[in-house]
């Protein structure tokens, strides 16, 4: 009990002091605040759910008491909650019974267990981006008048406070700003609640407590009614006001979990080539480096949840059926 209470109030004051390290301003503290999920997860994957959400309730009463109840609220919806239903999907499976011949009935075969598949989690983490997003952008205010005026006033400081001449042209550039905000912030939590996951199971991995087997990547699909959703949340997109806001913020979010299949699928099709790894490897730079690029996995993404690219790509490399006598 000793041991419990231990590894989940040390996941969870590393991941309180990550999250707040972000009053200090400093550069590194960006980097340690998206982090902050990691610790929480790790517990998570490692030891189970349960430490994790000791170690997060824990944690978000100490920043309340500490820094006051928005940091508490703050950490609570966007480090802690994240961080416990993920690391309880990752560990999460059912017992499916092996089928056998009707010879091999000497002895009952043992079930294997189904896992949670990636693209449901992926699908997840799309919808925590989102909310955390819409959360914080609900701290600025409760219409879309109010959000972007708080923006704009922001936005203007800084740029004020870094050049004191600025002139009209800078004005268009905030408008342009507060247009893709809201996205460019659901995309971002998207990728780091990804990365997050997914450095906590390598960290689990290495150290031999992940309880499940390293799922196949490649395979990694997003359920067949995502696409419904980011149809209806597309059409959103063009209407005004709030709802508008909150419709490109779950646009970006399953557009980016369309982008991470996207990278499967890419994956996949290239199994043949000899080259495969400087080919997947300069992909992964241009997109680091430039940013845009990532539409075209996003592209290839919807292709395959369209026309089935894998399954097509894979058929086609079985070797044929041998002729029968």
């Amino acid at each position: 009990m000793m041991v419990f209470g231990l590894i989940a109030l040390i996941a969870g004051a590393a991941s309180a002091l990550m999250f707040a390290s972000i009053v200090s301003g400093a550069l590194i503290s960006l980097v340690l605040f998206y982090l902050a999920p990691l610790p929480l997860m790790v517990a998570a994957i490692g030891w189970g759910p349960l430490y994790a959400s000791l170690g997060g309730i824990a944690a978000a009463i100490g920043l309340g008491a500490i820094f006051g109840l928005p940091y508490c609220l703050a950490f609570a919806v966007t480090v802690a909650l994240p961080a416990w239903w993920l690391g309880h999907l990752v560990l999460l499976g059912r017992h499916v019974e092996n089928t056998t011949s009707a010879t091999a009935v000497a002895a009952p075969a043992e079930p294997d267990i189904e896992w949670y598949p990636v693209g449901r989690i992926l699908l997840w983490i799309a919808g925590f981006a989102a909310l955390t997003t819409i959360a914080a952008l609900l701290t600025l205010g409760s219409d879309a008048e109010t959000i972007t005026g708080t923006l704009r006033r922001g936005l203007m400081r800084i740029l004020r406070a870094a050049d004191p001449q600025a002139s009209g042209e800078a004005d268009q550039f905030i408008d342009a700003l507060i247009h893709i905000a809201p996205a460019a912030a659901a995309i971002v939590s998207m990728m780091t609640l990804t990365l997050n996951l997914w450095l906590s199971a390598k960290v689990t991995a290495t150290s031999g407590r992940l309880r499940r087997p390293w799922p196949d990547l490649k395979t990694a699909q997003l359920p067949a009614m995502t696409l419904a959703v980011l149809c209806i949340a597309l059409a959103f997109c063009f209407t005004s006001g709030l709802l508008a806001i909150v419709a490109q913020i779950a646009t970006a979010a399953l557009m980016m979990a369309y982008a991470l299949t996207g990278f499967a699928v890419l994956h996949t099709l290239t199994l043949a080539l000899k080259s495969r790894a400087f080919w997947l490897s300069s992909t992964y730079a241009v997109v680091l480096v430039f940013g845009w690029p990532v539409i075209a996995m996003v592209i290839l993404g919807l292709a395959d949840a369209v026309f089935g690219v894998r399954e097509r790509f894979l058929r086609n490399r079985q070797p044929p059926p041998l002729p029968t006598s």
